[in-house]
């Protein structure tokens, strides 16, 4: 009977403690997300264990009966069940493991293909013992003797298990702040596991496993089941408190276009939002006829196809754009911003009303008070913080979360106990030395909880120190939705500053230098240059650029025709060129850098289907060849890669190269005729 108790105790207390998650989550698969998934393997760990405590207590009671000869057909159909649920657990335990790192992108598949192969080989011997007896066997007196093949699956068990914390261990290594102390849990319940599972080798007649399995159950309750209701809880209030500076946030999946949307603003829901619905891309072209400003219609619709959508997010963080929509009979302008969620299966589309910003940008700019303007301010809004802290106003305490994904991939970075304090005490070494004073009160406790009481947000931007050189920042405050917590985030600015320091500089020459070339019309090669300082600086900065493209070309026979025909029959030549490369790149930008060379900068719907537009221009210019009359332009094509072009000369290059080999075509197939 004291055998018994111990199993007896720990199915309660398994029972209690994960009563919750059993029937939250259940054990359907199907009817789960991926975000679920972990939940459920868990669940049939769970399960497993509650049956293995099951079969271990009806055991030892029945064992303790052993001289009833006709309980014996069922102690030993319980030992077979021991052993077998024993696997099971290991089973269970190993593809929760999978599921819970697979969640964090690391693929365990030789994990879970080791752990089916010696529960296979486990089954079939536990099949074979009833005619070999080399697991186990019961003499005359019904009296329980463990053979080698037992304490053989024991130590592979063993081994099993101190692989997988071995492997947790490591993948602890890797992570930081609480996610780094829960893969630490789910590693010593590993330890735990093998360290009874030896005492289970050592005492036969004692529950060892079934202690080792609570006392694991019981460290993957506390420090990662309960980690993680709390982390999802400050995830909500960050969403929550995110969501207070948008008219709607939708959550879409993007191959079926099911989407679900959520709403703070009244003002939203007088142009009539829909909580759920089966078709994102679908709803939203048919409300633009409702909703949106009739001169801005066909504009808007352009931006609701799925494929040009994805194709416009491309590899950036977010995509943007803006129109205006009717709110209660007037023309608003609204910014619209689509992100990926981390794996790409989800896209957030945040709706904002900025006609207040754009209508404070317009006041700003005619009063010259500021260098950044509002709508960079407004792009700013609707993009990633690159911190967030959260912070408990009662007794200071925070939480410090890295930003790769607003809603969707917070990592946490550190903590501490008090963040005012902590950030005084970083202040001068990190402070530009200028805003220190300006830094100091800002982060004064008393002062941003004074300032939250009356204002929605409390902001400063300031400079930080990196090498040596200042960086422009930006510290904004909000309240969380419970007013209880101060939600702060950090966002580098320092390239939207910049920008605007360059934009200035480019109105400033366009109004000293003359961009329009005499002869043809077109941009000029100081036009050209400007814009590939423009990119360059981008470029330089880090800053995400659109899709672009350089076509150099290079008209031929220009120096036969001055020479024969005169020069004005060239400057004719040369205004065919330009003609025939503005009639194909009709939404590019064309310049003339030289005496017969041109560039073309490829951009928007041009950049898209710039192969065709290319074929176009050859097939143009192999007729004119072959007719001896007209244009013959040889060109050269080369692509933007973000990866590997550090500088704009280099596109240049390689355009200019294709160019050259195309002209030596074009020179060897007029010889030919």
């Amino acid at each position: 009977m004291l055998y018994s108790m111990l199993p007896a105790s720990v199915l309660i207390i398994n029972l209690i403690l994960n009563w919750e998650s059993l029937r939250k989550y259940g054990f359907r698969l199907k009817d789960q997300d991926e975000n679920n998934l972990v939940h459920v393997r868990y669940n049939y760990f769970i399960l497993t264990a509650a049956i293995y405590f099951m079969v271990d207590l009806a055991w030892g009671i029945m064992y303790e009966h052993r001289d009833i000869s006709v309980l014996f057909p069922f102690i030993y159909s319980f030992t077979v069940f021991y052993f077998l649920f024993m696997l099971l657990t290991m089973l269970t335990w190993t593809r929760y493991i999978v599921a819970y790192l697979d969640n964090c992108r690391r693929r365990t598949t030789v994990l879970l293909h080791g752990v089916w192969i010696m529960v296979t080989i486990g089954v079939i011997c536990l099949m074979l013992n009833r005619f070999f007896h080399f697991m186990f066997y019961y003499n005359d007196a019904h009296e329980y003797i463990g053979e080698t093949g037992r304490n053989i699956s024991f130590i592979l068990q063993i081994a099993f298990y101190t692989v997988i914390s071995v492997y947790m261990l490591y993948v602890a290594h890797k992570s930081i702040g609480r996610e780094k102390i829960r893969y630490l849990a789910v590693a010593l319940t590993s330890v735990v596991l093998c360290l009874f599972l030896v005492f289970q080798i050592m005492f036969a007649f004692l529950p060892s496993y079934a202690m080792g399995l609570m006392i694991g159950i019981c460290l993957v309750h506390s420090f990662v089941q309960s980690g993680e209701k709390r982390q999802k809880e400050v995830h909500d209030h960050i969403a929550s408190a995110m969501a207070e500076d948008y008219e709607a946030i939708f959550y879409i999946e993007v191959e079926t276009g099911e989407y679900l949307s959520f709403s703070l603003s009244q003002k939203y829901r007088s142009i009539t939002a829909t909580a759920t619905g089966k078709n994102f891309f679908k709803d939203a072209v048919e409300s633009i006829d409702q909703c949106v400003y009739p001169d801005d219609r066909d504009y808007a619709k352009g931006f609701y196809d799925k494929e040009t959508l994805l194709k416009n997010i491309g590899g950036k963080r977010s995509f943007s754009f803006k129109y205006r929509v009717m709110v209660e009979g007037e023309p608003r302008f609204f910014l619209f911003t689509v992100m990926p969620e981390r794996g790409g299966k989800y896209l957030i589309f945040y709706e904002k009303d900025i006609q207040d910003e754009l209508n404070a940008e317009l006041a700003q700019k005619e009063n010259q008070k500021k260098t950044v303007t509002f709508s960079q301010i407004a792009e700013s809004l609707a993009s990633n913080y690159d911190m967030i802290y959260y912070v408990d106003v009662t007794d200071s305490t925070y939480v410090g979360y890295e930003v790769n994904n607003i809603f969707g991939n917070l990592q946490i970075g550190r903590s501490g106990k008090d963040f005012f304090l902590d950030s005084l005490e970083k202040i001068p070494s990190v402070i530009y030395l200028p805003d220190i004073d300006a830094v100091t009160d800002y982060i004064n406790k008393d002062n941003m909880i004074s300032s939250l009481e009356i204002h929605k947000e409390h902001t400063i931007e300031y400079r930080i120190t990196v090498d040596e050189n200042p960086r422009y920042t930006r510290m904004t405050a909000k309240k969380a939705s419970d007013g209880k917590h101060i939600i702060i985030g950090v966002e580098d600015i320092d390239a939207e500053v910049q920008r605007e320091k360059q934009q200035l500089s480019a109105l400033k020459s366009e109004k000293e230098l003359a961009r329009r070339d005499e002869l043809t019309s077109i941009k000029n090669k100081t036009a050209y240059k400007e814009l590939e300082a423009s990119v360059q600086g981008n470029i330089d900065n880090c800053i995400d650029y659109l899709e672009f493209g350089l076509v150099v070309c290079d008209a031929n026979n220009l120096k036969y025709i001055n020479d024969t025909f005169g020069h004005a029959a060239g400057d004719e030549y040369i205004k065919s060129a330009a003609r025939i490369l503005c009639d194909i790149f009709v939404h590019s930008p064309v310049f003339r850098v030289g005496g017969d060379e041109f560039v073309v900068f490829l951009r928007g719907g041009d950049f898209a289907i710039r192969h065709e537009l290319m074929e176009k221009l050859r097939n143009q210019v192999l007729e004119n060849n072959k007719a001896g009359n007209g244009v013959v332009l040889a060109a050269g094509l080369s692509d933007y890669n973000p990866e590997t072009d550090k500088y704009v000369v280099e596109i240049f290059e390689r355009a200019d190269k294709e160019m050259y080999e195309d002209k030596q075509r074009l020179k060897a197939l007029k010889s030919k005729q």
